[in-house]
């Protein structure tokens, strides 16, 4: 069975194949940050307008490169939810009217369980059940995984999720768009003395996080240096904040595993390519004797292998759930927690 996965829920249009039987066959992604960049931030109408722009072209492409045609399309899976409404619009929209032409099943599969699932395309994935650590944009999330729809949330932020400490502080530092990885880069020359910014949550005995407050510490740190804020301080502060931030999430991965009991962690989303959380869970893992997982790098942003692949492990353990029907609706906010108990 050869699912086609459509993914346009922010500001990456991706399109995949993936075969249940061969595995992936191709995957495609076009990534609008020279757009937005200008802007600072995505702008939604911009980033809808784009999407419309490449998905053909890329989906002819995934095609070309999987040497398949149309026909062979047994399933289409797209981005239902969470993202902006325009752009899951286009993706869901394109879905649908495919689906309709050529009389295939079409499935709305939810962005955060892609994400949750994307170790599993990797060369060496995790077996059933493990600990999830969802770190995507604006969402950080721990959660037990038992199995395909089987989700079990066990800690949440309880505002800003530690990608938007990452954005957020960027802007604060001046960093281009996306600021993240920037941050993260300039971490590396920082000192680790100079600013000990506050790990928000760490000692609360449970498995939530907080991350706003260390948006206001780096407020603080940069209105404190004033005029003498220059790339030295910049990196030190950048160094506080990527620490403080490593960590939370580390701590929290661990009391979620000796709540658990189990062995086998996987790290999922954006942050997740972070260099300073790898190398401490890594570290971690080695004293502690558990595995990490995660994603091949490229599928560690929105891309369209996951929702291909999230489509067919459905569609393997629930053969009904993509229907020959082609009205569509949106879910601009979609709690994961309503997946649980699906398989």
């Amino acid at each position: 069975m050869i699912v086609l996965g459509i993914e346009t829920s922010c500001d990456e249009t991706g399109v995949a194949l993936y075969d249940t039987e061969k595995g992936l066959l191709s995957h495609t992604l076009y990534s609008q940050i020279a757009l937005h960049a200008e802007y600072g931030g995505v702008v939604p109408e911009l980033a809808s307008r784009d999407h419309i722009r490449r998905i053909i072209p890329l989906l002819e492409q995934a095609l070309d490169n999987a040497g398949i045609t149309r026909s062979a399309i047994d399933a289409i899976a797209y981005t239902k939810g969470p993202g902006l409404a325009g752009a899951l619009l286009v993706g869901a929209s394109v879905a649908c009217s495919l689906g309709m032409a050529l009389g295939v099943p079409v499935m709305g599969i939810h962005h955060l369980e892609g994400h949750l699932l994307s170790p599993l395309l990797s060369s060496d994935p995790p077996e059933f059940p493990f600990i999830a650590l969802l770190v995507s944009g604006g969402h950080t999330q721990l959660m037990r995984i038992d199995g395909v729809g089987r989700y079990t949330l066990l800690g949440e932020t309880l505002d800003d999720a530690a990608g938007e400490a990452f954005d957020k502080s960027a802007k604060l530092l001046g960093l281009s768009y996306p600021g993240g990885p920037e941050v993260s880069l300039l971490a590396e020359t920082g000192n680790a003395e100079k600013y000990r910014l506050p790990r928000p949550m760490l000692h609360s005995k449970d498995l939530n996080f907080s991350f706003s407050g260390l948006k206001t510490a780096v407020l603080t740190a940069v209105k404190d240096c004033g005029e003498s804020l220059d790339m030295r301080e910049k990196q030190d502060i950048a160094r506080g904040l990527v620490d403080a931030i490593v960590d939370v999430l580390v701590a929290k991965c661990l009391s979620a595993l000796k709540e658990t009991g189990f062995n086998r962690l996987v790290i999922a989303g954006g942050v997740g390519a972070n260099r300073q959380l790898r190398t401490a869970l890594n570290d971690m893992a080695r004293k502690k004797r558990f595995r990490v997982y995660y994603p091949e790098m490229e599928f560690c942003t929105d891309n369209g292998a996951m929702i291909a692949f999230a489509g067919a492990m459905r569609l393997l353990n629930e053969p009904g759930a993509a229907e020959k029907a082609y009205g569509f609706t949106v879910r601009p906010r979609w709690p994961l927690q309503e997946l649980t108990g699906k398989a």
